[in-house]
């Protein structure tokens, strides 16, 4: 049975707001309606001078002297710790570093030594592209019969948890419908047949609660700059489980994760921590304002944020299900809380076009191939007003075709 969304009273809903001022903490142009921060955060407006400090006194005046007397050298562990309040990771379980792609690699390669003897790696086929290719390039470094295996729907995962299966790879929130899995009841699954999981929280992080040691997840690795506000191209986080950690080496074995890096042995000895899942050199600059950007969440109530999340979504499908089937909007994203994450996309056709004439107007979402609309719903620093009047933006949009002007037809390297 659907389930039926009450009508949501929008200037009582933004009055009662407990998160309403965490909105004058980031840079949010006039006149635009962000619900794109489900690609990109908004800026938090302590990271340009928190990063312009790094650069002209530390960096500019202590030169080299700043690794020890700004703790650089420790960035990666110490943005690894506040990510891991919002995920429900113990301390020293988590490091900021690299991308999200490389820490899947990373991960995904532990996992498969963890568990020899068997072949196959199970994820879906409506996956984030990026990590369905690292698992296909680690098979086939890896050889032996090893291959990828994708289901089709959600539900059709269970049934391929047999003994060939060493690792379950799965994102928790769709990048595309919203869909979420249930993250404990499906690594409960894996594990009564023997098989690691990894979670991909590339849409989670900083979206509502995650429980990574209550699910007892083996892996999992997200991005910085979506719900946590990082920047474009911040540093990515990965999670190990204690239980893995010191067991094994992962592949990439470059001196931040040697026990002792400033001994440059000549030889490689892994560290026993979450540090040996560190590689190069970090990249101080993107680390410094991951770091400021973290420090918008010290006084965050997740369990606030995910309420208005639900209410934030809600509010959208009612305003934009009073007129959805005339126009051809099918709904894709679960009506359905317990089933969505932090975002509502619909098919359509014409839609980059569509999103386009919506970006023309102030109200900034995306597209995603072949026929998606999406609007990331961001708790932080997004209105209930905002989510109706877009609502109302995109109406006009479809019932004038301004979508249809030329301008709107071409499209750039990054939709």
């Amino acid at each position: 049975m659907e389930r039926t969304i009450a009508k949501i009273d929008v200037r009582q809903a933004d009055q009662t707001d407990p998160l309403r001022a965490f909105r004058d903490r980031f840079e949010l142009p006039e006149g635009v309606i962000y619900l794109d921060g489900n690609s990109l955060g908004a800026l938090p407006k302590t990271v340009k001078q928190r990063v312009a400090r790094t650069i002209s006194q530390e960096w500019g005046e202590q030169l080299i002297r700043s690794w020890n007397a700004a703790d650089w050298v420790h960035l990666p562990q110490r943005v690894g710790n506040k990510i891991a309040r919002l995920i429900g990771a113990q301390e020293a379980t988590v490091v900021a570093a690299d991308s999200t792609s490389i820490n899947l690699f990373k991960v995904l390669s532990a996992a498969l030594q963890l568990n020899p003897g068997r072949s196959k790696i199970i994820s879906e086929g409506d996956n984030f592209p990026t990590d369905l290719y690292i698992a296909e390039g680690v098979a086939k470094q890896i050889g032996k019969d090893h291959q990828l295996v994708l289901a089709d729907t959600a539900a059709d995962i269970c049934a391929m948890l047999d003994e060939d299966v060493a690792v379950l790879m799965l994102t928790h929130v769709n990048y595309r419908t919203g869909y979420r899995h249930d993250m404990k009841a499906l690594t409960k699954a894996a594990h009564d047949r023997g098989i690691l999981v990894i979670w991909d929280l590339c849409h989670t992080a900083g979206a509502m609660q995650v429980d990574l040691a209550g699910a007892n997840a083996d892996f999992a690795i997200g991005c910085g700059y979506k719900y946590l506000n990082g920047g474009p191209g911040a540093p990515a986080f990965l999670y190990v489980n204690p239980r893995h950690q010191g067991g094994f080496r992962q592949p990439l074995s470059g001196w931040f994760g040697h026990r002792a890096p400033f001994d440059f042995d000549p030889s490689y000895a892994p560290s026993g921590s979450i540090e040996q899942y560190l590689c190069g050199t970090p990249p101080v600059l993107g680390m410094v304002a991951m770091d400021e950007a973290m420090s918008v969440w010290d006084d965050v109530d997740m369990t606030a944020v995910r309420a208005k999340s639900v209410a934030l979504c809600d509010c959208f499908i009612q305003n934009v299900g009073a007129y959805a089937d005339q126009f051809n909007l099918t709904l894709v994203t679960p009506r359905d809380a317990d089933r969505r994450g932090s975002q509502v996309s619909y098919s359509c056709d014409n839609g980059y076009a569509i999103m386009q004439a919506l970006i023309a107007r102030g109200v900034i979402g995306d597209f995603r191939a072949p026929d998606i609309i999406r609007f990331g719903m961001t708790p932080l620093y997004l209105s209930f007003a905002e989510v109706e009047g877009a609502a109302a933006i995109l109406k006009d949009v479809l019932a004038t075709r301004a979508w249809d002007a030329a301008e709107y037809q071409v499209r750039g390297a990054v939709t």
